[in-house]
This record gives C-alpha cells, sequence and structure tokens, in this order.
C-alpha cells in the first residue's frame, strides 16, 4: 500500500458501505476500505500513514461549475468583496493602484451592484473621483457587468459607445457619452485586453475562440497563473472541476501542465457554443476536441452555451417581465428555433449540453430545447443541464425529469447568501417569483437530479464555505419554502452526482475498491459540527490519483 488513512469517519458516499473507518490506497486506485484494523493489515513498510483523527474522509470534491483561467488570474486582483460605501471603495483601489503602479489596467473583482447604496447606481464620474489618471475597470460578482473609468473607456474606443451584439450593452450617459457600465463580456472585452493577461482569460466566456497571437513569454506566464489557480483548487480539497468556458488554447495550457508535471485536479472542459458560430463546429471542432482530449484528467467532452445573461443587469430572460421594468422581459442570446438546432445537433454527435439560464424564460427555452432533441433523436443518457436555474417557472419543474436535465446550481448565489446584498435582485424579479428562486428542494422534491458549485470567480470557491452557506440559507420572507437540503445530499451533490453527471460514476465520486484514488481529509468531523460551524472545517490533505497534492502545514 502507498498511503493508508486510518482513525477516520469515512463518508464514501457508496450505499453498499456509506461509512468506515479507514482507507487504502495503492497507486492511483482505492485498494480497500473498512475498520482500522483490516486496513492495518495491509501496511507496509513504505506505506504513508495518516491519522485522520476522527475527522471526515470522503471523496474529493467535484466542482460541477467553476472558470479556472478566469479565476486563476483574479487571484491576483483586487477584491472588493464585502466593500460599502463610496469611502471604503475609494481606499481599497488607490491602496491597490499605489502597489501595482506597473500595470497598465487596475481590475476590482467582487463589487455589490449597490456598492454606493440600493438607490445609487455606480457611473465612470464616481470611479474618476477615486482614479482619473489609470485605466480602472471593476466587475460584480457575477462577472456580467462591469464598470470602468473614463481613461480606461476612452483608450479602449468605447467612449461614444459601440454595437456590442445581441444581450450586450455599453450603457449611454444623457450626455452622450458611455456612462461607464458594461454588461455583459463583449461590452467588456475591448477594456479587459489592456490587462496583464491581454484579456486573455476571457476568451473562453466571451468569443469561444483563440488569441491572435501569444509570444512565449506570455504563454509562460498563462501556465504559470493556471499552476497557481489549480493548486489553489487543491488545497480546498478539490480533486475535479467541470469548467463552464472553452477554447482550444486553455485545453493546450491545461495538456502542457498534465504532460510536464501532472494535473492537481481532474478537469473537464466544454467546446463553448456561441450564438455567432456556424452548427457545423459541433462536429468540425467540438466532437475533434473530444476525441483529442479524452484521459481520466483531461476531458472535453460537452458544449456550454449562454442562453441569457444576470438578473441584476437587466439581461436575464424572464417569462414575464421584470417587476420593476414593465414591458421588458429580457432578450435571449439565441432564438428558440436556433438554440433547438444546436441541442439537435449536439445530441446527435453524443456531446452534453450545459447552458447558463438565469431567468424563468431561458429556463423553459433550453428545456424546450432539451425536449426538440429527443423528438428529433430519440430519447437518451443525454445527461444535459442548466446551469443556475436561478427561478423557474412553476409549469417547468416536472420537465426536469420527464426530460432527465440536471439542476445545475450554486448554494452561494442566492441573495442574502455568501454576503450578498438582497437588493436589487428581491426588486427585480418580484415578490410573485421568490418562490421558485433558487428552488434547489423543490427541484430535488420532483425528483431532479442536483449539483452544487461556487461558479468561481463568481463566488468564492471553497467548497465547505458552498455547504455552509446550502445548509445555513435563510428563506427571505417567512411563508416561503425552506430550499435546504440534508448533509448526505449536499455532499453527494458535491461528489457522487457530480462523477455521475460527468458519466465518470463507475471510476470516481465514491471511495470503493477500484475507483480512483480522489481523497479529501477534513480537520474535523462535518457531520458532528453545527451547520454554522461547516465554513471553519478545512482540508488536511487532498489527494487527487493516487497523490498528494495538498498537505496542510
Amino acid at each position: 500500500m502507498d498511503i493508508i488513512i486510518r482513525n477516520a469517519r469515512v463518508l464514501s458516499m457508496d450505499d453498499d458501505a456509506p461509512q468506515a473507518q479507514a482507507v487504502a490506497i495503492a497507486g492511483n486506485r482505492i485498494a480497500a476500505v473498512g475498520s482500522d484494523a483490516e486496513i492495518a493489515a495491509l501496511a507496509t513498510p513504505s506505506t504513508r500513514i495518516i491519522d485522520a483523527g476522527g475527522a471526515t474522509v470522503m471523496p474529493g470534491f467535484n466542482e460541477a461549475h467553476m472558470h479556472i483561467f478566469g479565476g486563476s488570474v483574479s487571484l491576483n486582483e483586487l477584491s472588493l468583496f464585502g466593500v460599502k460605501g463610496f469611502d471604503d471603495l475609494s481606499a481599497a483601489i488607490r491602496a491597490y493602484a499605489a502597489a501595482n503602479p506597473h500595470l497598465e489596467l487596475l481590475v476590482g473583482q467582487s463589487v455589490d451592484y449597490t456598492v454606493l447604496s440600493e438607490e445609487e447606481r455606480v457611473t465612470r464620474h464616481h470611479l474618476d473621483r477615486i482614479i482619473p489618471d489609470r485605466p480602472f475597470m471593476m466587475v460584480a460578482p457575477d462577472r456580467h457587468t462591469a464598470w470602468a473609468n473614463t481613461i480606461a473607456l476612452e483608450k479602449a474606443g468605447i467612449l461614444h459607445g459601440r454595437d456590442v451584439g445581441v444581450g450586450n450593452e455599453i450603457v449611454m450617459g444623457d450626455d452622450g457619452l458611455a456612462n461607464g457600465e458594461l454588461r455583459e463580456s463583449n461590452a467588456m472585452r475591448p477594456v479587459a485586453i489592456m490587462s496583464a493577461t491581454g484579456g486573455r482569460e476571457g476568451l473562453g466566456v466571451g468569443t469561444g475562440g483563440e488569441p491572435e497571437c501569444v509570444t512565449a513569454a506570455e504563454r509562460t506566464g498563462d501556465i504559470a497563473v493556471l499552476k497557481q489557480g489549480l493548486a489553489y483548487c487543491a488545497s480546498l480539497g478539490i480533486t475535479s472541476f467541470q469548467n463552464m468556458d472553452g477554447n482550444l488554447y486553455q485545453l493546450e495550457l491545461l495538456k502542457e501542465i498534465e504532460d510536464t508535471e501532472g494535473l492537481p485536479a481532474r478537469v473537464r472542459m466544454p467546446f463553448h457554443m456561441k450564438n455567432f458560430m456556424p452548427l457545423t463546429d459541433l462536429e468540425e471542432k467540438a466532437a475533434a476536441w473530444r476525441d483529442r482530449f479524452n484521459t481520466d484528467k483531461l476531458r472535453c467532452n460537452f458544449v456550454k452555451v449562454f442562453m441569457d445573461g444576470v438578473t441584476e443587469g437587466e439581461t436575464a430572460v424572464f417569462v414575464d417581465d421584470y417587476a420593476h421594468k414593465p414591458g421588458w422581459k429580457g432578450e435571449p442570446l439565441f432564438s428558440a428555433e436556433h438554440f433547438n438546432q444546436v441541442a439537435v445537433e449536439a445530441d446527435r454527435l453524443g456531446l452534453p449540453v450545459a447552458v447558463h439560464a438565469i431567468g424563468d424564460g431561458a429556463v423553459r427555452m433550453v428545456l424546450d430545447g432539451y425536449e426538440a432533441a429527443i423528438k428529433a433523436n430519440g430519447k437518451r443518457d443525454s445527461r444535459n443541464r442548466v446551469e443556475h436555474i436561478e427561478v423557474v417557472h412553476p409549469d417547468d419543474i416536472p420537465r426536469f425529469v420527464e426530460l432527465g436535465t440536471i439542476a445545475s446550481m450554486q448554494p452561494t448565489h442566492p441573495p442574502g447568501s455568501a454576503g450578498l446584498p438582497l437588493e436589487p435582485y428581491l426588486t427585480y424579479i418580484g415578490e410573485e417569483r421568490w418562490p421558485y428562486a433558487f428552488a434547489w428542494k423543490t427541484l430535488v422534491d420532483a425528483g431532479a437530479r442536483i449539483v452544487f458549485a461556487t461558479d468561481w470567480p463568481v463566488s468564492p470557491l471553497p467548497p465547505l464555505s458552498c455547504i455552509h452557506d446550502a445548509m445555513t440559507r435563510k428563506p427571505w420572507r417567512d411563508d416561503m419554502p425552506d430550499h435546504r437540503l440534508t448533509l448526505d445530499e449536499t455532499l453527494k451533490a458535491y461528489t457522487r452526482t457530480s462523477a455521475w453527471l460527468e458519466f465518470m460514476e463507475d471510476r470516481k465520486g465514491i471511495l470503493k475498491p477500484g475507483y480512483l484514488a480522489d481523497v479529501v481529509v477534513l480537520s474535523g468531523d462535518i457531520e458532528a459540527v453545527a451547520a454554522e460551524d461547516i465554513a471553519a472545517l478545512a482540508p488536511k490533505f487532498t489527494i487527487c490519483d493516487g497523490r498528494i497534492t495538498y498537505e496542510a502545514a
């Protein structure tokens, strides 16, 4: 045996043997799961013995929705998470600017839409008062809206506005100039390309395309950034993640890391289908990438699509009007006919589809597309998914089971959770939609499968914090449903079900002999601590593919 973990509270996620005391690892596989005595008998003089001290040992976390390149870049950018008021915003930006005199573009992340107040929206004029002489852009937690100062807009060539396509907007002021608010990636990209990475981390989301020209030094720098992000994932107990933006550049960088020193986490990447791409790209690129990248460590075997934007930016798509804006339902990024064609063709090629759909109108369009695929190609085990589902129309809840569609949701996203403000979200969707917002338990009770994740860097990445948010969420009103799941359901949504979603349930997501050795050892017993204290737990060891990828000091 290479590694034995003993004196543990093993949560195997295996229905046949849900709990044990010890785990033995040989090579990259689980060799045995059982009692301390049974596993101790397998030790050899060279076996590494890990004493868990009575703490939880479980399958490594599988982050089902994140963005590795953007998240890795954000580790070195200014975090404005939790900053409130003009004075605190000003102090944070000025301190970051003083500490980074070399940066062409200063970037702040995770700033609340209501950073000034619930009534006042940020404009370039506010930012000019803080930092008038250096380009600055700050991005909302959802990364669908940004605000830039005047010099950034000027250098990007968008101060006088520009057509940025359907569902994207450079918001204009009464003076005929851009007011600083940039909605969606097409509007943000002209500024973002001035950053240290040239905006390469945003191409997977923004265009699904490749950088025009990358020098050897830039490529080396991008690999270093990704390695930092991957090490961060390992430090949080993550042994697998499913990326939600993709391009060939990211795949090749990750392949180089795997070939040279080994990836510390298993990566599933998508082909990102944008509304301007020809349908033939699904066969000529997506299917070809699936064949080229198809190992247990790096796979590219699904299609990602954006159907709408976000509620706070008024770019989410609803069945009925926004509560605060009569006559506006949002504008989908794909027509119904176009998306149906994408869903049918991807399904014909055996490619699962994952679609960002925030509003109930977008969710319905996605489900309609999956239904069209079934009618065209016959029912199969497609494991298609809907990402976020911030609001679902009650008529569409049973369709998740009927169509075999997975709900991919983020416990860190409900307003009022994880430090997020209630407004303007609650006002925008209106009280009638509140019971159907972030309706995890309603979907699960209807029979839908669910996976959990953070959407990092949209939300903080630590899975234990996300699990805490899932277990401590409070209803917005006393008569609203309690959407918390049990701890067992929540942990499975982060491990076993996520592996099933990847068609890898035969080799990971469970601690069972013969399965891949992806394990996390926690600092305490997650079943014994109060829900409020789960976030205080931390990984002590992360093991991926039988290799210790993180060990706490």
